[in-house]
């Protein structure tokens, strides 16, 4: 079983379904997973689409939902048992049912660790005795855990393995009726739609601004699990925008800035050394709540990474279209700080690892699952 419940849960989960299923065709994987998932081979029980909520207000407007769900989930491990459990991310749900998973004394693998070390890193305490193996993609959260005690191993990250050769700016600019010589702005609003409805009117307005002001051109990274009607329906007459659809990486990569919402994409847009703005907005609750819990100082992955803040950040109240425009046109006209900029990504890309990360969890998967087999014989 496998319960991811986001749409980067999805997209690294994919390729552990494609690793596990290459080694072993006869196995069976159901659970909670998106397209990508699916296609690989797993049967989906609920799809990412259903649950990509995010936030402790929006949490809570969905508990009737989430709790049904994690209900289902219960009946299927007590009727299916499976030989492993295999949680992707998304902390909230899946530590909870981490808890009920292991009272039925299934093993567990935890890919993608929650960011305890943002958040509550005493909630690793929790997790020993919890989770059997534990699965990292960042190089600094194996000593969190191993300081615990628990088994913990640094895989690398998977969206290195997701990674490809992006089109050329040739290529690009004619591909999608663009101007070669123009500056070419990228927005990476996100995939949730609490996050569309609350960021991407904003960077819309930053765009426009910069449009007006250098002639800019704009392109959009429609997250795949996103309806393009849904999409399109917060565009205006008043200025061009190019929506890219099933290549975000090649509009990272070609844009001169990038707008990006906190999150995954950061680190995607950091590999193609593009440099960008951290953004973030979410309910006024839940910045506030979240206010009293962080421990960190920056929000943006590619700055955790980093180990210091290497590109901007606009969160909350600080984010509006004008200033979001003025810190984009910065980073366009200083040709200086943005070859700096450029040159701290590429150290960020070598500390994700090398890529791999889906053949070793499936090898750990397959490894648990052998011996939970092996213990009921």
């Amino acid at each position: 079983m496998i319960i991811a419940g986001e749409a980067s849960g999805d997209l690294h989960g994919a390729g552990v379904v494609r690793e596990l299923r290459r080694r072993r065709p006869d196995i069976d994987i159901f659970g909670i997973g998106g397209d990508k998932m699916q296609r690989e081979g797993m049967r989906l029980v609920y799809n990412v689409r259903e649950l990509a909520v995010m936030g402790f207000w929006e949490v809570i407007q969905h508990l009737p939902l989430l709790r049904s769900v994690e209900r289902t989930l219960g009946a299927l491990l007590t009727m299916r048992r499976p030989d492993v459990l295999v949680l992707i991310d998304y902390p909230g749900f899946n530590l909870r049912f981490a808890n009920l998973a292991r009272r039925h004394h299934i093993k567990i693998v935890y890919y993608i660790s929650p960011q305890v070390w943002a958040w509550n890193p005493g909630r690793v305490r929790k997790m020993k005795g919890l989770i059997d193996k534990m699965l990292v993609v960042f190089p600094f959260e194996k000593q969190i855990y191993e300081k615990e005690g628990i088994d913990v191993e640094f895989v690398g990250h998977p969206l290195l393995e997701e990674l490809y050769e992006p089109q050329s700016r040739d290529a690009f600019c004619k591909r999608y009726a663009l101007q070669r010589e123009k500056l070419t702005v990228g927005l990476f609003p996100g995939s949730r739609k609490q996050e569309i409805e609350r960021i991407f009117p904003v960077m819309l307005g930053a765009a426009r601004l910069l449009h007006a002001e250098f002639d800019t051109q704009t392109v959009v990274g429609v997250a795949p699990v996103l309806d393009a009607d849904y999409v399109k329906s917060f565009l205006r007459e008043n200025f061009p925008i190019q929506l890219i659809f099933n290549a975000t990486h090649d509009a990272m990569a070609n844009s001169d800035v990038a707008l990006v919402t906190s999150g995954t994409a950061t680190l995607e847009t950091a590999c193609f050394r593009t440099p960008m703005i951290v953004v973030y907005k979410t309910s006024w609750l839940t910045y506030l709540i979240g206010r009293m819990f962080v421990r960190i100082n920056t929000i943006g992955l590619v700055n955790i990474v980093a180990g210091r803040q290497v590109v901007p950040e606009l969160i909350q109240y600080r984010l509006n279209p004008r200033r979001l425009a003025s810190a984009a046109a910065d980073l366009l006209m200083d040709k200086t700080r943005s070859r700096e900029i450029s040159d701290n990504l590429a150290d960020v890309r070598q500390r994700l690892g090398t890529p791999g990360a889906s053949v070793k969890v499936a090898e750990t998967i397959l490894s648990m699952a052998e011996r939970s087999q092996g213990a009921t014989e």
